[in-house]
């Protein structure tokens, strides 16, 4: 394998800073799997991790990004071969390990999916950590005994990557989806991915109460806060309500009434160290019964490795619209 490039961070005694380098084969993190990527994703995560601005690689210097997707070249396990068509989530890229914002990467067997034979790399990246993310929240709350009669689902969040996602991949697993965002300008793009109804957050007035009147069968909530200590009095008698974000702060000012009244049940959704075996039941969901209808829509954007630091400034900045994905390598 010849050089490569890679955006890579470093955080030395010269500074925290990333960028672009020219990489060679054996500065990757070990695994058994030498991958030639083609697409990778922007997420949150990434913008905190390429910029400084929040506490996500443990270890440095890795080359960034928390997806990716590509070609098997090499491969020392038997469970894969060159030519495989391959994905990865989360597990450890851009925290312990080098991600996909390089040319190649190196991947542990345990960790790399093959794809599923309904998805192509660049969907698999359109959806990535977001909507991986979105699809096993419903797993969660579909194994705690979520249904589509107990009422629609309340996706709050809903102009974000995850919050876009989970409503296209809940209207297709059958839910009625009511989405909740602060950008009112959305809205009829909300609904055109299948919101049945849109609820402005700046309009959006909860009354404070223990218990209140139940409107949501259950919900996905991505911001934290006020938002989910809002939102849990108003869950009818056994939903869910999954939480994957805290845009909105990490506190949780509740009581135990809609728990122990109404047996609401609160679910955490923490997707980058899921299991294998779960892994391989989300993704299978989305290359299917599950699988948006609206994949190049939500995707608004496709970059270069060389224009991610434009994207993280605008994603920090709360001027991203839509999933960004990075066009890696030439597959």
């Amino acid at each position: 394998m010849t050089a490569f490039q890679a955006f890579r961070i470093h955080n030395d005694a010269n500074g925290y800073r990333g960028g672009i380098e020219t990489l060679q084969a054996d500065a990757l993190s070990p695994g058994e799997v030498l991958v030639k990527v083609a697409y990778s994703s922007v997420n949150y995560k990434d913008a905190l991790a390429g910029t400084g601005k929040g506490k996500i690689l443990r270890q440095y210097p890795l080359n960034g990004g928390i997806d990716a997707a590509g070609v098997v070249v090499a491969s020392t396990s038997t469970a894969f071969k060159e030519g495989d068509q391959v994905l990865c989530t989360g597990s450890g890229l851009s925290e312990t390990r080098d991600g996909g914002y390089g040319e190649y990467i190196r991947l542990p067997s345990s960790w790399t999916i093959p794809l599923p034979q309904g998805l192509s790399l660049r969907e698999s990246m359109i959806l990535g950590t977001a909507g991986f993310t979105a699809a096993l929240a419903l797993v969660r709350m579909e194994d705690n005994r979520q249904s589509p009669a107990l009422g629609p689902l309340a996706v709050s969040g809903a102009s974000g990557g995850v919050g876009m996602l989970a409503i296209d991949i809940f209207t297709r697993a059958g839910y009625q989806v009511h989405a909740i965002s602060g950008k009112s300008a959305h809205f009829d793009f909300l609904r055109s991915l299948g919101a049945t109804e849109c609820i402005d957050r700046h309009q959006l007035q909860f009354s404070g109460k223990p218990m209140d009147s139940a409107r949501f069968g259950g919900a996905l909530d991505n911001v934290g806060g006020a938002m989910i200590a809002g939102l849990l009095p108003l869950i009818v008698p056994y939903g869910n309500v999954a939480i994957c974000g805290n845009a909105g702060g990490i506190e949780l000012d509740s009581t135990v009434m809609p728990f122990i009244i109404r047996g609401v049940s609160l679910l955490g959704v923490a997707s980058a160290g899921t299991a294998r075996d779960l892994r391989d039941q989300v993704w299978q969901h989305l290359a299917s019964d599950w699988k948006p209808r609206h994949l190049d829509r939500i995707a608004t954007q496709e970059v270069s490795l060389e224009q991610l630091p434009q994207v993280f400034d605008r994603m920090l900045g709360g001027e991203s619209f839509g999933r960004t994905i990075v066009r890696v390598g030439n597959i």
